[in-house]
């Protein structure tokens, strides 16, 4: 039986470079992120980066499931993806990837992709695929809150964006 695996893409309401702050910076995260009700890097920075650990507790009616994850690639603001660290119940193993791509007008285009394999092994042909189903469809809620939320607050995040360079400057 093949792994779960899905590609979605989703036109965004504002450049790459904010979407994948947005995403990527916890403190942008926690306020539209519906799948997530505590996420950071183990090592307290305020993004991934290639190497980074994260800790992920999910949110709503997943709280009770946590996911740890190791960034393999982080290349701001075109890509990121990330592989699950150990096991997370119903997961035996799961990866994920974000790709950014401009858009016409200010948009941006973001491109997420999965694969997982979910168990235990004697049950995956029956769990797998309500797993799938289940994450399809809260993936695709997750992008629209984040879409809903840069249509109400890019320009927030922009700003934050020219503050925080003006502070490495001076740093």
């Amino acid at each position: 039986m093949p792994m779960a695996h899905e590609r979605f893409e989703f036109d965004m309401p504002a450049p790459a470079e904010v979407v994948f702050d947005a995403f990527h910076y916890h403190c942008w995260r926690l306020r539209w992120d519906s799948l997530v009700s505590d996420t950071h890097v183990t090592d307290g920075a305020p993004c991934p980066y290639v190497g980074a650990v994260t800790e992920n507790t999910g949110g709503g009616w997943m709280r009770g499931l946590a996911m740890s994850t190791r960034f393999v690639s982080f290349e701001r603001p075109r890509l990121a993806a990330a592989a699950m660290v150990g096991r997370s119940f119903p997961f035996r193993s799961w990866a994920a990837s974000m790709k950014h791509r401009p858009g016409r007008e200010g948009r941006s285009v973001m491109v997420y992709t999965y694969t997982f394999e979910a168990g235990p092994p004697f049950l995956r042909w029956l769990i797998e695929p309500v797993v799938k189903r289940l994450f399809d469809r809260q993936t695709t809620r997750r992008f629209h809150r984040l879409q809903a939320f840069l249509a109400a607050h890019a320009d927030e995040i922009v700003r934050w964006q020219h503050a925080s360079a003006k502070d490495a400057e001076q740093g």
